[in-house]
């Protein structure tokens, strides 16, 4: 066979049996964490790494101060990646070690030092200003280490797009999560503060094992190293009282920034697009068939996410705009810069994709090309930014994308929807072909859609005012949970618990745990400050701000389970779904695959690791 007959065949082969890029995804180390749970144990939990075999063996060591290792486990622990330790001598610093039994070196430890209390959760101290609070949190890679950083927005004043008055500076602030203070960015005057302005985006943007943080700034933004971006004396602020735009920044220039996720230094800033133009006019008024928009309130509504947009690499993508018209900026970030991909636009009243948009969005593979889309709302937009459909339900505050019908393949998407004939409904992830429809000839706040019922397969549904859960058929399978806010995987099984304020309640069996002495954000949405896979094994960490704001407690699980799945975070889109969780109304995240009770055995995920410049590649 000669040369161009071997391209052929394996361009051919590649098309028929589906064979992407791998996507590039972060190097992470054993994650080991350990909670002490009585006076004599001690409960910890690793990660199982994506580029590692499931059916790996572990050991665990615990060593007292510097004395010798000593083994706990007499047989190769080979079912869940987690170990309660019964018989503790906490007079003593204790490490734990975790080690896969196939002989690889690994440094990663864990100590509880001598003294700590009963305590479920690890504190980590904040520099919070006064009168800030802690607010919404991402966490990535910053150092390059295998351990993950927390990037935290600590809030001020604060004002919705639609209401009159001053704010406080958004103030962006990372820690290591020992506590280690990084760096601060002050995003400045000219960046107003609320829930629908500040999208930060935390990711290895150009995949050189370290991540980036890129937001919306203006003149006056302060790095983490003390430098300006822009003009600092410059004020574009209505600062008249009487005005009806009282508050308001409606002029001056707007800039995208990509920052050094290890110093906060700004790396390169351009021109955020699209710029505000005619806020009158082209938002919501007249060429969008929508009302005038003299003070801002669909101009000013920005998201943003990170999505593969080639399989491959990362990109990132800002956005502006979604109760009429929205607009989609993608940018990848090649040689230190920010390089436009593609531009959508969904202007024109006419236009199907005008006023589908959503308070967040999701980032998912759809249509199994390995490539992302952006589910925005009620609508979808293709990985090379064009339209790919729209449903027409409008505009909506939650949204959840994951394999929920499992008779229908590939991924659905639930959502709630105002103002609307149908207040609630699932829909194809690629075709958006609507397969159920509730809440009729209502305006819904909220909606949830998840496995919650341990003793059944497959999702139910439910949103405010509803009195039961609808399986995926559209059948009333039970009563409905008193809240549809977030979600969380906690206990020992498959099926997802349900997290509202600082509580977890069981389906069916009220409430489990609380967090006593810590409180949720985003007033009454009730949300984490984070909920996310960031440590030990695959069941999500619980992040909430102590009550006086001067700290963070992770709380982690300890119950034990024999299940064993690779860490979330491996996931590629569960670890979008970290990435812009901080975004619009929070939302709680989901995987790429069918997570719950009944589920098949995991398959590896189609990754390459990023490690210190080094691409290493997956093994099976």
């Amino acid at each position: 066979m000669n040369s161009k007959s071997i391209i052929t065949f394996f361009l051919l082969f590649t098309l028929i049996n589906g064979v992407y890029a791998q996507r590039k995804m972060e190097f992470l180390n054993r994650g080991v964490v350990a909670v002490k749970t009585s006076e004599t144990s001690a409960f910890i939990s690793w990660r199982l790494l994506g580029n590692e075999n499931l059916d790996i063996d572990f050991n665990i060591y615990r060593q007292y101060d510097n004395g010798p290792h000593q083994k706990l486990n007499t047989m190769p622990l080979g079912r869940g990646t987690n170990f309660t330790d019964q018989e503790v001598d906490f007079s003593k610093n204790v490490t734990y070690y975790v080690t896969s039994a196939d002989g690889a070196v690994e440094k990663e430890a864990f100590v509880i030092k001598k003294g700590e209390a009963v305590q479920q959760y690890l504190e980590l101290k904040l520099k919070t200003p006064a009168n800030y609070t802690p607010g919404d949190i991402s966490v990535a890679d910053l150092d390059g280490d295998g351990a993950y950083e927390i990037i935290i927005h600590q809030t001020g004043r604060g004002a919705d797009n639609s209401q009159n008055g001053l704010t406080s500076e958004p103030i962006l602030q990372a820690y290591k999560l020992d506590g280690t203070f990084l760096w601060e960015i002050n995003l400045g005057k000219n960046i107003r503060e609320g829930a629908h302005y500040t999208q930060f985006m935390v990711y290895d943007l150009d995949s050189d094992g370290r991540a980036e943080l890129v937001c919306k700034t203006a003149d006056g933004t302060k790095d983490g190293r003390g430098s300006y971006i822009g003009d600092p004396q410059m004020d574009w602020r209505d600062t008249v009282r009487s005005s009806r735009t009282f508050g308001r920044i409606l002029q001056g220039p707007e800039y995208l920034t990509v920052f050094d996720g290890l110093t906060g230094g700004e790396i390169h800033t351009v021109t955020y697009e699209p710029g505000r133009g005619d806020d009158m006019r082209a938002w919501g008024g007249l060429a969008t068939g929508g009302s005038t928009d003299i003070n801002g309130n669909r101009a000013d509504r920005f998201l943003a996410g990170v999505a593969y947009l080639d399989g491959e690499n990362p990109s990132v993508v800002m956005t502006r705009g979604y109760y009429a018209r929205s607009v989609l900026v993608a940018w990848d970030f090649k040689d230190k810069k920010l390089v436009k991909r593609w531009v959508f636009d969904s202007e024109g009243s006419k236009n199907p994709f005008s006023g589908q948009g959503n308070h967040g969005l999701a980032v998912a593979d759809v249509d199994g090309d390995g490539k992302d889309e952006i589910i925005f709302g009620s609508m979808c937009v293709d990985d090379d930014g064009t339209g790919l459909y729209s449903t027409g339900l409008g505009h909506g505050d939650a949204l959840h994308v994951t394999d929920l019908d499992l008779n229908n393949p590939g991924l659905e998407v639930f959502g709630i929807h105002e103002r609307k004939k149908i207040g609630a409904a699932l829909f194809d992830a690629k075709t958006g072909k609507i397969l159920f429809k509730g809440g009729i000839d209502e305006d819904i706040g909220r909606g949830a859609a998840a496995n919650i019922d341990p003793d059944a397969k497959g999702a139910y549904m439910w949103w405010s005012g509803s009195r039961q859960v609808y399986n995926a058929a559209g059948k009333a399978v039970g009563p409905a949970p008193r809240a549809a806010n977030f979600l969380i995987w906690w206990d020992g099984d498959l099926s997802r618990e349900l997290l509202n304020s600082n509580y977890i309640e069981k389906y069916k069996q009220g409430r489990i745990f609380t967090a006593d002495g810590a409180s949720s954000i985003n007033g009454t949405k009730n949300t984490p400050n984070l909920s996310a896979d960031i440590l030990g094994d695959w069941r999500e960490e619980l992040i909430l701000r102590a009550n006086d704001n001067q700290s963070l407690r992770i709380y982690t699980t300890t119950i034990p389970t024999d299940h064993r799945l690779y860490t979330l975070m491996h996931d590629s889109q569960y670890r979008l779904s970290i990435a812009w969780q901080n975004v619009g109304y929070n939302q709680p995240p989901h995987t790429g695959f069918y997570l719950g009770t009944g589920m098949d055995k995991q398959t590896p995920p189609d990754m390459s690791v990023i490690k210190s410049n080094r691409l290493m590649k997956k093994t099976r």
